[in-house]
């Protein structure tokens, strides 16, 4: 029961460090099956990175920090490996990779690879009790109605963050980190739907419209999703991980559309049309109806001024909006924050004082974007730490 490597969590970034450690390797999961993150994503079809993942692309306390973990194993790489196991992917919009068939390749592609470099996987494993030792750490730990007590010297955390709970998503890595007097920043839900106390947007569910979606200086062109309980869409997943309670967000629903000189040409060959009529061309009819109880669009084309013109087109360019929440860790898909980047390396993702420790993928304050963004700090995370344990 002595191993070089215990890596806690058998997921995305878990079975790639597992895939790179070398020696004797052991992955423990309480879930049923790895990789369930990998399973569900993308539809079923694993978003397994983007072809313009880079350091901008991520948020931290530290900007620089995921810096050499992606430049050393980038989404090129991972592609590359992907192409070596004959999975087929395609390019879906905005440089997001899936896989024509299902996720499961994915998950098969990393069991492979652990299986190839002798890691051993124990799945439905609970973990007891965990303390530091002279020469590593000793667990204690539940499988299949057994306490069992292996020790390692070198010990991985990689069990995620809060994000959907009812996957069995813990705050584990973080409690783990804290016990060895590893710092942590403050965390929350992130890629998540907004939420509306008043359910305003109830009677728009299902509508969706191309949007720029705004917070401060930070916005987003993509999809706006209405929904029973608020906004939800691409834009919106990527809005949240800028926006802070109470702030309020812009809402541009013709960002590429040059809809005021559209309505002054219409009105000079169909002025006898109802302005709502003209502007349900552009825009679904359903929330043309509700914009229409508080924007000024009474009346026929004929009877508007450039300046009536202008006022819609403003107001319909930025709709100020303050949602109240959002759907919080239930529906997130990343969280936000984690273990504090200053107390690890960026080479190696090993703890500074804290020899034999290491963090990697979602528990570590690195956040990326929607679009396979967190899937490549997975696997670059995880490369990084794994290269760094076989060669110590």
């Amino acid at each position: 029961m002595t191993y070089d490597t215990i890596i806690l969590g058998a997921g995305a970034a878990g079975m790639m460090c597992a895939a790179h450690c070398g020696g004797r390797v052991l992955v423990i999961d309480h879930a049923k099956v790895p990789g369930e993150k990998i399973r569900i994503s993308g539809g079923g079809r694993c978003n397994f990175t983007n072809m313009y993942a880079g350091p901008n692309n991520f948020l931290s306390q530290n900007p620089h920090f995921c810096k050499s973990a992606l430049a050393r194993y980038t989404q090129w790489d991972f592609v590359d490996l992907v192409g070596r196991h004959g999975i087929a992917w395609h390019e879906k919009t905005l440089g997001q990779l899936f896989c024509d068939g299902s996720s499961k390749q994915i998950i098969q592609m990393l069991l492979d690879e652990m299986d190839r470099a002798g890691a051993e996987l124990w799945i439905g494993t609970a973990l007891k009790d965990l303390r530091k030792t002279e020469g590593g750490f000793a667990l204690e730990i539940e499988r299949e109605g057994q306490r069992l007590g292996p020790t390692c010297t070198n010990l991985v955390l990689a069990t995620g963050g809060k994000s959907i709970p009812k996957m069995g998503a813990t705050g584990l890595a973080y409690d783990i980190a804290q016990q060895f007097g590893l710092r942590m920043t403050d965390t929350r839900a992130a890629l998540v739907p907004f939420t509306f106390s008043d359910g305003k947007f109830k009677d728009l569910s299902g509508v969706s419209v191309p949007a720029r979606l705004s917070t401060g200086h930070t916005s987003f062109d993509e999809a706006l999703l209405f929904t029973h309980r608020g906004l939800s869409g691409p834009s919106v997943l990527q809005l949240s991980s800028y926006w802070r309670e109470g702030q309020e967000i812009g809402v541009n629903l013709i960002p590429d559309l040059p809809l005021l000189d559209l309505l002054r040409q219409q009105r000079q060959s169909g002025g006898r049309k109802a302005l709502t009529t003209e502007l349900a061309r552009h825009l679904p009819a359903r929330l043309i109806d509700y914009l229409s109880l508080f924007m000024p669009m009474r009346g026929n084309l004929a009877d508007q001024s450039d300046t009536k013109l202008s006022e819609l087109t403003s107001a319909l360019s930025d709709w100020r909006l303050t949602p109240s929440g959002t759907e919080g860790y239930r529906t997130a898909e990343v969280t936000l924050g984690g273990i504090d980047t200053d107390d690890l390396s960026s080479k190696t993702m090993e703890a500074r004082d804290v020899p034999g420790l290491y963090a990697i993928g979602e528990a570590v304050d690195v956040t990326g974007w929607l679009g396979g963004y967190n899937f490549q700090w997975a696997w670059s995370s995880g490369h990084a730490a794994g290269c760094a344990i076989a060669s110590r």
